[in-house]
């Protein structure tokens, strides 16, 4: 189980990170994010960037270096990490990298219920899957690869690792598909009679060979 946060919201974390280039006003900060891809890495509320950074403010995390004015826009303040931020940055990055914790990820959840569905629309709809990761981690394996020729692998291995995850579900759900296509899969002719009957069937006949 991992601490409670003062501030738990990830966005505060890649905020705290950026601050460790300089100092920045929040636009600043956004931008930077963007021009880094962190919106790949983590799901980013725009509008709560300024919640966020007031929230770290609030617990010494950062401070108010200055305040600038450009032109006739608005003043910005520019906020800069204090010891206390770099402290609880550096813990939080040991924290999620070092001790495994629960993830939730969204088809995870729909296979958990995926029965209430037929065997063969579930067939269908794992192929239609299958056909959009596998476009997509071949694009993504591209793009890596010319990537690498201009940016440091230290600065790509978050890359790396959302592609390995991406393989590795597509490696599973092709197997998944082999199964239910050749009729391996354990139950499968009690899913089938569920859905042409409306009976449940017994655990047993889900547990063994037709």
């Amino acid at each position: 189980m991992g601490k409670r946060r003062k501030v738990g919201n990830l966005l505060g974390l890649h905020i705290l990170a950026t601050l460790t280039l300089q100092p920045m006003h929040p636009y600043e900060i956004a931008a930077q994010l963007r021009a880094f891809g962190k919106d790949q890495d983590i799901k980013i509320q725009w509008g709560s960037l300024y919640t966020v950074v007031r929230n770290l403010e609030k617990h010494g995390f950062i401070e108010a270096a200055e305040t600038v004015r450009e032109g006739r826009r608005p003043e910005r303040t520019v906020y800069r990490l204090t010891e206390a931020g770099r402290h609880e940055m550096t813990d939080w990055l040991r924290e999620l990298i070092g001790q495994p914790e629960p993830e939730y990820p969204r088809l995870r959840s729909a296979l958990s219920v995926a029965g209430v569905l037929p065997p063969d629309e579930m067939i269908e709809l794992i192929r239609r899957r299958l056909a959009a990761l596998t476009a997509e981690n071949q694009a993504a394996r591209a793009a890596l690869a010319a990537t690498r020729r201009e940016v440091p692998r230290l600065f790509l291995i978050e890359a790396e690792y959302a592609l390995a995850m991406r393989e590795a579900e597509q490696v599973w759900l092709a197997g998944l598909d082999r199964e239910l296509h050749d009729g391996s899969v354990p139950g499968l002719g009690a899913w089938r009679r569920f859905h042409e009957t409306g009976v449940l069937p017994d655990l047993s006949e889900l547990m063994g060979p037709d």
